[in-house]
């Protein structure tokens, strides 16, 4: 048994690596025991072979409902009870609802949206040359980018966005009360059923006025099923890869050699993006199971009912997995991460957020060559505390 998980724990030199906690259970103790905050204690799976072996596996359930599901913090706890998605849920049931939306968020859709996010993104580095000289990138470029794309996807007014980022924010704090947890989610959900009610009056050809119209008036879902898809796809669509596209291009600024290369040969920007998925993996938090029965992992008996936190940010930094795990390189040719997750459950979006990164990282690095950061990396505010990696500001120049 080691100490009380904490995915916010001190960090090396480096704020990119996994905690050098869980990278020595990696390395000594793979699947080991460990300590949760309100005293009980779970499974952490630390290698790659285990994770993927683990999230591929039905025996173990997503539904944070049951019995020994490991809850990561206490505001975590709050949201337990609100109406499941396929996120939660397993099969068959995962596969009726997921199939709902998936059509949306294909590799095919996220190309046929290429041309829109491009415009998005050219709009908003037409208002950053005009700001100048120095401006936050994640204020004003990474967060609008996936925030505004799923916007039109789901059909919710851009103009709100600052209210739900703020919603977001506070519901993926490990730093927010309980009570601050409901207090948004509540808030969240008021916001998202009242715009669903106005879809319900006069649908508008969205994603969401489609549910209400095909899914809930055939009587496939509720309309509490309806809302809580929408927080779903509304939560997961902009956070994460805002703080991926900012969280990336800091990468590359600290690692020059691999930008200078990118800036000289554009068609390393797909295999570029994989690999600043791989080393930074902003889902630092781990993805939590719990058994439904007796599974053996990595030599050791994980018992029916028992939970199991599977650690993403050792997993892809797994020397048996990758040669030089703690190097960048944007010339790799072995993928095989799991920043998306694996399995049944592995994100929808991951085709979206590929787009968007590719299309947010490559303009940036052609359009502002010059591009550095305006203040020392030491002054920088990372998110270690949320539930996604990242920085809350990234202030440049160029």
């Amino acid at each position: 048994m080691t100490d009380v998980f904490n995915f916010a724990a001190e960090r090396g030199a480096c704020p990119f690596d996994p905690p050098p906690v869980y990278e020595r259970l990696r390395e000594e103790d793979p699947v080991s025991r460990i300590d949760l905050w309100d005293g009980s204690s779970m499974w952490m799976v630390t290698r790659h072979a285990d994770v993927r072996a683990v999230l591929a596996d039905n025996s173990f359930s997503a539904d944070n409902s049951k019995a020994g599901f490991p809850l990561l913090t206490p505001s975590s706890e709050a949201l337990t009870e609100d109406n499941p998605t396929f996120v939660r849920v397993d099969p068959p049931e995962h596969g009726r609802l997921r199939g709902m939306v998936n059509a949306d968020f294909t590799m095919k859709a996220a190309i046929a949206l290429r041309p829109r996010i491009q415009e998005i993104v050219d709009g908003l580095i037409d208002a950053i040359e005009a700001h100048g000289p120095s401006v936050d990138l994640v204020a004003e470029f990474a967060v609008p980018i996936p925030s505004e794309v799923i916007c039109i996807i789901l059909g919710v007014p851009y103009e709100d966005h600052d209210y739900f980022q703020k919603c977001t924010a506070t519901m993926t704090s490990v730093a927010a009360s309980e009570e601050e947890v409901n207090e948004a989610s509540e808030a969240l959900t008021r916001f998202l059923t009242e715009l669903i009610e106005a879809k319900a009056v006069l649908p508008t050809g969205d994603l969401l006025s489609r549910l209400v119209v095909e899914r809930e008036r055939a009587g496939e879902l509720t309309r509490t099923d309806v809302v809580s898809m929408a927080r779903l796809l509304l939560d997961a669509g902009h956070d994460t890869t805002a703080m991926m596209i900012s969280y990336g291009m800091l990468t590359l600024l600290r690692h020059p050699g691999q930008l200078q290369a990118l800036r000289e040969d554009p068609s390393l920007l797909s295999g570029a993006v994989e690999e600043l998925l791989r080393y930074t993996t902003v889902i630092h938090t781990g993805v939590p199971r719990v058994a439904t029965k007796d599974v053996e992992v990595g030599g050791n008996l994980i018992r029916a009912g028992e939970g199991v936190l599977c650690y993403l940010p050792t997993a892809n930094r797994d020397g048996d997995r990758f040669d030089e795990p703690d190097a960048l390189d944007i010339r790799r040719k072995d993928r095989g991460h799991m920043a998306f997750g694996f399995g049944i459950h592995q994100c929808i979006g991951q085709p979206l957020a590929r787009v968007e990164l590719q299309v947010a990282l490559g303009t940036l690095i052609r359009r502002l060559p010059g591009l550095r950061l305006a203040v020392p990396f030491e002054d920088l505010r990372f998110r270690h505390e949320m539930f996604v990696e990242g920085v809350y500001e990234l202030p440049v120049t160029w």
